[in-house]
């Protein structure tokens, strides 16, 4: 393994391209195989100079400030990590000098990994994955966006070893090898500040499977128009392509009969998921993640009793349309990764009693016009709107919709939970499922969520 990599580098003017993370595990990994060669560390963080990690390596020049990525063009080969927006690389940049931790990974270890993206669900798909193949007796490990470099694990996989990754948009920019197994979940507006356009957020999501081989399976969600214009435009794609849809009238690829997940193959017809028994991960959407969970489990040597099972004892993950508990008769819950408005959308479908609910944040210049004419015809009554995202919707939703609701601006979380409180019906929902990015108050949707949960649980009427 190391060889492969140390022949491809060696005598390379080699940069590493942000310190945070995933350029730590980088350089750690590049001076566990190549302890002498000469590297370069670039970071905006004037602190990275004095870093006790490479501040006594002598082959490690440190490049700091506001110009660190300036002399990029000069390398052979760039380790760009996921935290550098593409829309801050110089223009005059040669892109084919730029590669990533995740496409050494997937070089190496390619064939053994089961990728999953998309821009919502991928978090609760890969670690259904992970759990089904855990729970199946597989030896498997989780990487990637999830906080794990990949590189980081690379000394504990086997050839038996199935590597599950979350693969983010950044993660998948710049690769030249996708997964054996690679799931497309969906592709909405998102990450619209990190990428020059929406059309290139687009095509580094569908890189997952722009660069599988024969042999290689793509699943991909055939209900989302973007994932199927960008299929049909994959001419030299060299995958097996596998559709996965909630549509009651297809009978191709992955679909949803008689309470079973079926996967059809070249006309034979196999069960991968028997759902009489039930699940714990409600909605639509999660429907469709465990059709992608289950059949990329099944592709990967997993038998439809013991998925059923592993599926029936997953209960989701932290944010994601989770149930805070019942206070003052009124049920909360906690949709914090909600980021978009059609991962809200779906929240309010899910829990269908939704009395309240709470949207805004940091606004990233997302278009809303779908949610608008969704929460006008919706049962939703009362809409606390907080942040620039939330006062812009705010605006929108009076200008195009007739009155009906009642539209409430916050300035804090803690006047959302009061006005919570005060106008949400007894025995109905309130759900904050935000619509909007998370760091204008919070460092992320995590710290969010938790500090709602807090202030829920604490509240004193």
């Amino acid at each position: 393994m190391q060889e492969l990599v140390r022949n491809r580098l060696e005598g390379r003017k080699i940069i590493i391209a942000g310190f945070g993370r995933e350029g730590r595990s980088t350089y750690h990994f590049l001076r566990r195989i190549m302890p002498l060669h000469p590297l370069t560390i670039a970071d905006c963080n004037m602190n990275v100079a004095a870093d006790p990690e490479i501040i006594n390596d002598d082959k490690a020049e440190i490049l700091t400030g506001d110009n660190y990525l300036e002399n990029l063009q000069s390398f052979d080969i760039i380790f760009k990590t996921p935290g550098i927006p593409t829309a801050q690389l110089p223009d005059n940049l040669d892109r084919k000098k730029i590669t990533s931790q995740t496409d050494v990974f997937l070089r190496l270890f390619g064939r053994q990994v089961i990728g999953i993206t998309g821009t919502k669900g991928k978090s609760t798909t890969s670690s259904l994955v992970h759990h089904i193949l855990k729970s199946g007796g597989r030896r498997t490990v989780f990487v990637g966006n999830i906080g794990i470099p990949p590189l980081d694990m690379a000394e504990q996989i086997t050839p038996d070893t199935i590597v599950v990754m979350e693969l983010s948009s950044h993660q998948l920019e710049y690769l030249t090898r996708s997964p054996h197994i690679s799931v497309l979940l969906n592709i909405f507006q998102e990450h619209l500040d990190h990428y020059n356009g929406y059309e290139d957020y687009q095509q580094a999501k569908f890189n997952i499977g722009r660069y599988q081989e024969t042999g290689d399976f793509f699943l991909y969600n055939s209900d989302n128009d973007l994932i199927v214009k960008h299929l049909a435009a994959c001419k030299g794609c060299k995958h097996l392509a596998i559709p996965f849809t909630n549509s009651k009238n297809r009978n191709t690829g992955i679909f949803y009969r008689d309470s079973k997940v079926i996967l059809d193959l070249n006309g034979e017809e196999q069960t991968v998921f028997d759902d009489r028994a039930g699940h714990l991960l409600k909605g639509q959407h999660n429907l469709l993640n465990i059709m992608a969970a289950a059949a990329s489990c099944f592709l990967a040597g997993i038998d439809e009793p013991s998925i059923s099972k592993a599926v029936r004892t997953f209960s989701g993950l932290e944010h994601r349309i989770e149930y805070v508990g019942k206070f003052g008769g009124i049920e909360f819950y906690n949709d914090s990764i909600a980021t978009i408005p059609e991962a809200s959308i779906a929240a309010v479908k899910t829990l269908q009693q939704v009395d309240t609910l709470i949207l805004g944040g940091f606004d990233r210049g997302i278009d809303y016009g779908v949610l608008y004419p969704f929460l006008a015809a919706s049962n939703v009554n009362n809409l606390i709107f907080i942040g620039e995202a939330g006062a812009r919707m705010k605006n929108e939703f009076e200008e195009t919709h007739l009155p009906g609701k009642s539209l409430y601006l916050a300035r804090d979380f803690n006047e959302v939970v009061e006005i919570a409180f005060r106008v949400t019906a007894r025995d109905s929902i309130c759900l904050l499922s935000p619509a909007a990015a998370s760091y204008d108050m919070f460092k992320n949707f995590e710290e969010r969520g938790r500090i709602f949960k807090k202030l829920i649980s604490e509240y004193k009427k």
